[in-house]
């Protein structure tokens, strides 16, 4: 099933929570809203959903205007951060509810829904605990019996918001990989909130990064993270640095010389040079380079970051080494890597 939004704006009062907001999902498609609080990512998804009316704007299944539909005419699996599931119900029972409360002519019988349901447990590898209750769970398992319950009505769209957010660290990890495996397996059009970076790079094919109420970029995790196309972008995905420079006749400089990048076809004036921690490199003070005194570290998996007081009423800029390059430092001549920066005119 194909989600296409066309030209969504959504308000709330006076409020605008999206802004002539347009994507096109694909089939089978597992993609991330992504963006901070209040980008506009949840309403987005809740009128996918068909929970908001859009202010203005369209939402096409396919070829079908989906706009004016219900949540039931749309036929939306929905999951949700706190698993929404019913206590009083086994795990059977809540996998089973979508279907048991179909219109008659609609329902399938008893035993295929009691089948279906055991199969989804199955999938969703809790087979065995189909009559326990939601408080004999861990977050995990009862996440894992939401996912069921919403694939059971074999769902147009599976939309979850947030899905993993009540959850620790470690559980997230696991579940991330477990949802990309069963999306792999049903082909599900998948829709997924979060603010999670690194859970969106991980799991989705492609993200929608959002920043107040519109879409500032669409792409692969790679693109996303690899070809910022805004300040925001570069900011929000990943660590980042910014140094405010000068660019004359071709050239960028920094304190007062050059840093041995080109800006060909730029005109001269200021201008915001984005890079990442890994993308530079210690030199011994030769060439093209820039110093900074360290005034921080910190220990990041099995690398160091290194945090440098630039001068220049510059923001500090964090540079990443192994913990052996790290240890003898109290101050650095970085160089760029070749082609590993970005440059915005106007900040």
């Amino acid at each position: 099933m194909e989600v296409r939004v066309q030209k969504l704006r959504k308000e709330f009062g006076r409020f605008p929570a999206l802004v002539d907001v347009s994507l096109d999902i694909h089939s089978g498609e597992l993609i991330a809203l992504l963006g901070p609080s209040g980008s506009g990512k949840t309403t987005l998804l809740r009128l996918i959903a068909g929970l908001e009316s859009p202010t203005e704007g369209m939402i096409f299944f396919d070829a079908d205007d989906a706009s004016k539909k219900t949540v039931q005419e749309r036929n939306i699996g929905f999951v949700f951060q706190h698993y929404a599931l019913f206590r009083h119900m086994t795990v059977l029972d809540n996998v089973a509810f979508g279907l048991k409360v179909r219109p008659s002519k609609m329902r399938p019988p008893a035993d295929e829904i009691r089948r279906r349901a055991l199969d989804l447990i199955e999938l969703v590898q809790l087979s065995g605990l189909e009559k326990r209750y939601p408080a004999q769970l861990s977050g995990g398992q009862r996440q894992r019996v939401a996912l069921a319950r919403a694939m059971a009505v074999k769902p147009n769209v599976l939309l979850l918001d947030e899905p993993f957010g009540a959850l620790d660290a470690k559980v997230r990890k696991e579940l991330r990989r477990w949802l990309r495996d069963i999306h792999d397996r049903t082909g599900h059009t998948t829709v997924f909130v979060t603010h999670d970076q690194e859970e969106a790079l991980e799991l989705a094919d492609r993200v929608v990064v959002m920043n107040k109420g519109v879409i500032e970029q669409v792409g692969t995790p790679d693109e996303i993270y690899d070809y910022p196309v805004s300040t925001f972008v570069y900011g929000f995905i990943g660590q980042s640095n910014c140094l405010k420079v000068t660019l004359a006749s071709g050239e960028i400089w920094f304190d007062e010389r050059p840093i041995g990048l080109s800006a060909t076809n730029e005109p001269d004036g200021p201008a915001t040079l984005y890079f990442r921690p890994h993308d530079v490199e210690l030199v011994d003070g030769a060439g093209s380079c820039f110093t900074g005194r360290v005034t921080a570290g910190r220990r990041v998996a099995g690398t160091r970051h290194l945090e440098l007081d630039v001068g220049k009423e510059q923001s500090s800029v964090e540079i990443e080494l192994s913990p052996e390059r790290a240890s003898s430092a109290d101050r650095a001549d970085i160089a760029f890597r070749p082609t590993k920066w970005e440059l915005f005119r106007g900040g």
